[in-house]
């Protein structure tokens, strides 16, 4: 039976407001790992594969303390869990595209931990066709192996399915995937450098998004049922 097309997202920027809180965890761990990374540099790295993050922002830095500010990461964005919440529109979008007959695919490299605690947040689990994570793969975004991934656990090929995201990392991965990448600016990037990574379109957050869903390459993948 042929599967219906997928909308894959994104979550982190994407569906949950979370990116600065990540920054804040990071900036906060590398000075206490004594690396300085300013935090500007740390924001425009937000998306990136976690170990290609610590690659490029802590240079030259001795491996212990790399994964010493890893850690402390991890533990300074569960304390801020709590302040986490879906953006605008997040769960009145999925739930739109679930009643439309497309499958809602979660197509993040989070940790299983962070997974578990941004799933909770969107409380949309019923809703949700399939997911990944950091364990499905060596190395994401912006390779497009995580992309690669949710197309075969969606059974459908790249013509499709449409990929939502918030960072150039995620529209480079969908590129390299075949798959056309939707752009919303409420990770902190904006709409020209989304553009300019090949976004087919891009909109504020989901509310934007679901107020031009009739209009927006989505609704394309209704005619490919």
């Amino acid at each position: 039976m042929t599967k219906s097309p997928a909308v894959l997202f994104d979550i982190d920027g994407t569906l949950v407001d979370s990116n600065y809180a990540h920054v804040h965890a990071w900036t906060r761990a590398f000075r206490e790992a004594g690396i300085p990374v300013p935090a500007w540099r740390t924001h425009r790295s937000i998306g990136m594969d976690g170990g290609k993050l610590l690659e490029s922002l802590t240079g030259d830095a001795d491996e212990d303390r790399a994964q010493h500010a890893k850690e402390l990461h991890t533990q300074y964005y569960e304390e801020l869990a709590p302040l986490l919440e879906p953006l605008p529109g997040t769960r009145e979008l999925l739930a739109e595209i679930e009643h439309r007959g497309l499958q809602v695919v979660l197509a993040t490299s989070a940790p299983e931990n962070e997974l578990s605690t941004l799933r909770d947040v969107l409380g949309i689990d019923d809703i949700v066709s399939e997911s990944t994570s950091s364990e499905d793969v060596e190395t994401a975004k912006p390779e497009p192996r995580i992309v690669d991934i949710s197309l075969e656990r969606a059974g459908v090929p790249a013509e499709r399915a449409v990929f939502v995201g918030d960072s150039v990392w995620d529209v480079d991965a969908s590129r390299s995937a075949k798959v056309d990448c939707i752009g919303v600016r409420s990770g902190g990037i904006s709409a020209a450098e989304l553009r300019d990574a090949g976004a087919v379109a891009v909109y504020d957050d989901p509310a934007d998004l679901l107020a031009s869903l009739d209009d927006s390459p989505i609704a394309r993948l209704l005619d490919r049922r």
